[in-house]
């Protein structure tokens, strides 16, 4: 797609949020170009807070944005839904500090912004396409960054529990795969992290309803969505932290038992080093160069190299 996009209409959806139990409104109005993804507190007087790296606040057990002091978490599975539904310009309506987390997915958004449609804009869309790799690692925990002439991730997770052993998710993304492959799988706890979580003041507002719980051996509210809903479910952060780049990539990353934390490491050092892309249109999209190419990430052992 050439030129920009933003939403053809508004459109709104309520729900409680899942670390604070409040219920909140969202609405997504219509943005013009060069806007990106900016967030209205409509209970603090229109405060806006932009959807980008410089403006995360925390990155524990979701991802919040903050800018004077004005928070808004739990912003991932809406910014995976715009970002692959390639919505440039968007202004995101709330009344509340933390979106709400529906079923705990981003399909409910994805629903929302078809309903919404698109409109294009007079403006060219610019990518950030990498040309070097960046990798890098925390313990067990590694990410990179590699030259493709497309968008394409590869997610590996390894929970050591009898019903989410090793999964490994690798696609290329756009907003067809985005809302067949990833958008339907859902948030996740285990049983034996549900009291200390409630001590930190989070997940206040999960059920089963809104995302998958694990007692020792099983799962209490089955059946799963996927048989690999749980790697799905990071992939689908993971390109909801990406969108904090904004723009969208032209890039392959590869993640291996990351997390919030790592995925906003990344998109901070790979902004900061600009030898490192370059911004671009569709057309003008560069050949990467031999010397430019990476040895990928390992999987872990027993899981199929892809």
């Amino acid at each position: 797609m050439a030129q920009q996009l933003t939403i053809q209409h508004s459109v709104e959806i309520e729900g409680i949020g899942l670390h604070t139990a409040v219920r909140s409104h969202l609405r997504l109005v219509p943005a013009p170009a060069d806007t990106g993804i900016v967030f209205r507190r409509v209970d603090l007087d229109d405060f806006e807070i932009e959807a980008r790296v410089e403006n995360v606040a925390r990155v524990s057990y979701a991802t919040s944005l903050m800018k004077q002091g004005v928070l808004i978490s739990t912003t991932e599975h809406l910014l995976a839904a715009l970002y692959c539904c390639g919505i440039d310009n968007i202004y995101v309506e709330l009344d509340a500090l933390e979106l709400p987390i529906l079923d705990g997915s981003s399909k409910p958004f994805i629903d929302l912004l078809a309903n919404a449609g698109t409109r294009r804009l007079r403006r060219q869309r610019r990518y950030i396409h990498v040309v070097k790799p960046l990798e890098f690692s925390d313990g067990d925990r590694r990410i990179g960054i590699y030259p493709a002439d497309e968008f394409r991730i590869h997610c590996f997770v390894d929970y050591h529990h009898p019903a989410a052993g090793p999964q490994g998710i690798e696609m290329t993304v756009d907003r067809e795969s985005f809302s067949r492959e990833l958008a339907p799988a859902r948030t996740f706890t285990f049983v034996k992290e549900l009291l200390a979580l409630q001590k930190m003041g989070l997940i206040r507002g999960g059920s089963l309803a809104n995302a998958i719980v694990m007692d020792d051996t099983s799962i209490l509210n089955g059946p799963l969505r996927f048989p690999d809903e749980f790697g799905r479910h990071k992939a689908l952060d993971l390109i909801g932290d990406l969108a904090l780049i904004g723009r969208p990539l032209q890039a392959r990353i590869e993640a291996h038992k990351a997390g919030h934390a790592l995925h906003t490491q990344l998109v901070t050092r790979l902004l900061r080093d600009r030898s490192l892309w370059i911004e671009t249109t569709a057309e003008r999209i560069p050949a990467p160069a031999s010397d430019h190419t990476s040895a990928s990430i390992p999987a872990a052992p027993g899981v199929p190299a892809d």
